[in-house]
């Protein structure tokens, strides 16, 4: 979830429960003041009768309050605590029944008490407390909308020279004289942030072009003296003169030679596959390289006698042909080489996937260190980076690489 996201669920959440809290204080508040308005408007009713019958000696009529409903019952009760309640209030005009208030008290007339309640209507006060609710309910219905569209768009806004920022990190090239550049960044964070990272792509193109430089003149450097050992090997081979126990030598070191010089193409090769330095892609049809590849193994396949099946659907990829070159060749080489005699290869080829199947050695290579740098077994002559190689060529064009082991088959399948 994005940051803008939680602050939105964090402050719609926050300011939703306050609203909530705020409208229950509200409504028990105007629900409080509404009842003391009451309260004082039945004691002054009671002040009046108590006026009225002090005043006429006598106890007024129902025709002489109105609306309020007034109840005499006489009792031999001395005294009684004013006190206030809740009941109900029959209507006289509309005959129904309504929710009302009342007070209770004792008033005295010609030497006998008389136990009075006044009731009035609640429902005026009830009318209040509705409006009131559907007001608050109005204006925080209006807030949400308004801090949704707030958050929504104007947040947005503001968090825009941070996504600009964020898409020019995702397609940061370490190869290219790019500065990141801050659109319209009026916060501070931003702009630090922005800083920050301007002054560390600045140290790693810094460091990539030392180590590129590293790189190159040292592959260069190698390459010069590899080539007078070859050349000079050559020389030696030539020499009809040395013993036979020379020659053997010779050619050791001739084979430690051309290893040393293969090691160092692969290293440079995956350095610059790592370090994005590939180009001069293009259209290939995979199907139609990898039918001429195998063609440049028959003699290897021949000599083995193994029984090639081929399963090949067409299949366009947009990549560099000589990097795929490398991948086919390490593939069916390595298919080949850990083969058995008389053994079997299958190669499947369709539009989600290139399987490699050969018969070997009855046991399931490690997982977790096959595709590891120099992880070779003992009878192998290659330089242990072909695999390395391969899955490094499928990571840079997004592509997946994963092998197993069933039915005495090894399998190399790669999911496009």
């Amino acid at each position: 979830m994005k940051l803008a996201a939680h602050y939105n669920r964090t402050n719609i959440l926050i300011t939703v429960t306050l609203l909530i809290i705020g409208a229950v204080i509200y409504f028990f508040a105007i629900n409080y003041i509404a009842r003391k308005q009451l309260d004082r408007d039945l004691s002054e009713e009671i002040a009046e009768v108590v006026d009225y019958v002090n005043t006429n000696n006598s106890l007024p009529k129902q025709v002489d309050f109105d609306e309020d409903q007034t109840v005499f019952t006489k009792t031999n009760q001395k005294t009684l605590e004013t006190r206030f309640f809740d009941t109900t209030y029959i209507n006289p005009k509309e005959k129904k029944i309504e929710p009302g208030r009342a007070i209770e008290s004792i008033i005295r007339l010609n030497g006998s008490d008389y136990r009075v309640i006044i009731t009035v209507s609640r429902e005026s006060t009830e009318y209040l407390l509705q409006f009131v609710g559907i007001i608050t309910l109005g204006l925080m219905a209006g807030l949400l909308l308004i801090l949704f569209l707030a958050n929504r768009y104007f947040l947005n806004g503001l968090w825009k020279p941070f996504y600009d920022l964020l898409q020019q990190i995702k397609l940061f090239n370490i190869s290219e004289e790019k500065n990141f550049k801050l659109s319209g960044g009026q916060v501070s964070e931003f702009i630090e942030l922005s800083t920050a990272v301007e002054s560390m792509s600045a140290r790693v193109r810094n460091d990539y072009r030392n180590l590129k430089y590293l790189t190159d003149n040292a592959s260069h450097e190698m390459l010069t003296p590899l080539a007078v050992i070859t050349s000079k090997l050559d020389i030696l081979i030539q020499n009809e003169t040395l013993p036979v126990e020379i020659y053997a030598q010779i050619e050791d070191i001739y084979a430690a030679t051309g290893k040393l010089s293969r090691l160092n193409q692969t290293l440079l090769l995956l350095t610059k596959i790592e370090n994005n330095m590939i180009n001069g892609s293009e259209t290939i049809d995979l199907s139609v390289l990898l039918a001429d590849k195998i063609k440049q193994f028959n003699e290897l396949i021949f000599a083995k006698r193994i029984s090639v099946t081929e399963r090949l659907s067409a299949k366009a990829i947009f990549a560099s042909k000589y990097l795929i070159d490398i991948l086919l060749n390490n593939l069916i080489s390595n298919a080949i080489w850990h083969n058995n005699d008389d053994g079997e290869l299958v190669i499947i080829l369709n539009e989600r996937e290139l399987i490699f199947q050969n018969t070997g050695i009855l046991v399931a290579l490690n997982k977790d260190t096959i595709f590891e740098r120099f992880k070779k077994d003992n009878k192998s002559e290659g330089t242990g980076l072909g695999l390395t190689l391969v899955e490094n060529i499928c990571k840079f064009y997004g592509w997946e690489i994963s092998y197993h082991f069933k039915d005495a088959l090894h399998t190399f399948k790669i999911t496009f």
